[in-house]
């Protein structure tokens, strides 16, 4: 299996060009799945712009440069995905990872402090004796007590992954759309469809106007307000 990626074949998702050169690197086996994210080395050179080449991404990751989630992150390759927190001390910045109305992934610059990693719950699994753990959309997997469900995000304190909040997936509450024609819209959520066959199920959601979208492409964010900073801006 190649180690790397024709330009011309990258993911849409990827806000990189795609006739500057003939090769991309391929993401690692990680958090996210490569349909889902972007190798980190893309993200120093191509998106924030700290490097020209591998070779000086290599060097900047090897000194500890970038953090993702809070753990320095070493392999040039590993898979960066949406709400992911990108921090470089030496600027005294950080981004979460978004995608933009075109579901282009694209970083939106954090405000000084503490930034909370959001997570959806993608899937429950009871352990022995009955412990639950949460199997999350980030690869985490944790143990929690509590009525959690399939669709809830969790606000998560990092590098921990300590449990700070609950957005329950559920009518009136806040969602942002991560994929399909309506990326990067943020609405409330009206009515969850429920459907009895193998299509998948959908979610009405109500923003600048009413649209319909799949279920996967959901994240709750917040009740009220977003429970998260989205960008300095936002």
């Amino acid at each position: 299996m190649s180690k790397h990626l024709k330009r011309m074949t990258i993911p849409r998702s990827w806000p990189i060009p795609r006739k500057t050169h003939e090769w991309a690197a391929k993401q690692s086996p990680g958090p996210h799945s490569a349909g889902e994210s972007m190798p980190l080395l893309a993200i120093v050179r191509d998106m924030l712009k700290l490097a020209d080449n591998a070779r000086e991404v290599k060097r900047i990751l090897h000194e500890g440069g970038v953090l993702v989630d809070g753990r320095i992150r070493k392999d040039i390759k590993f898979p960066v995905g949406i709400f992911d927190v990108i921090a470089v001390p030496s600027m005294g910045q950080q981004y979460r990872m978004l995608r933009d109305r075109r579901g282009q992934f694209r970083l939106s610059l954090l405000e000084e402090g503490k930034a909370n990693k959001l997570a959806r719950v993608d899937n429950k699994t009871v352990l022995r004796g009955g412990r639950v753990q949460l199997n999350l959309n980030d690869g985490t997997n944790i143990l929690a007590e509590g009525d959690f469900k399939t669709g809830d995000s969790l606000v998560l304190k990092i590098p921990e992954k300590e449990v700070v909040q609950r957005i329950e997936f559920k009518d009136g509450n806040l969602a942002m759309v991560v994929g399909g024609s309506h990326a990067g819209e943020i609405g409330r959520v009206k009515a969850i469809k429920i459907l009895r066959s193998s299509r998948p199920n959908k979610v009405l959601i109500s923003g600048d106007k009413e649209f319909e979208t799949i279920v996967d492409y959901v994240f709750m964010i917040g009740e009220e307000s977003p429970a998260i900073r989205l960008g300095a801006s936002e």
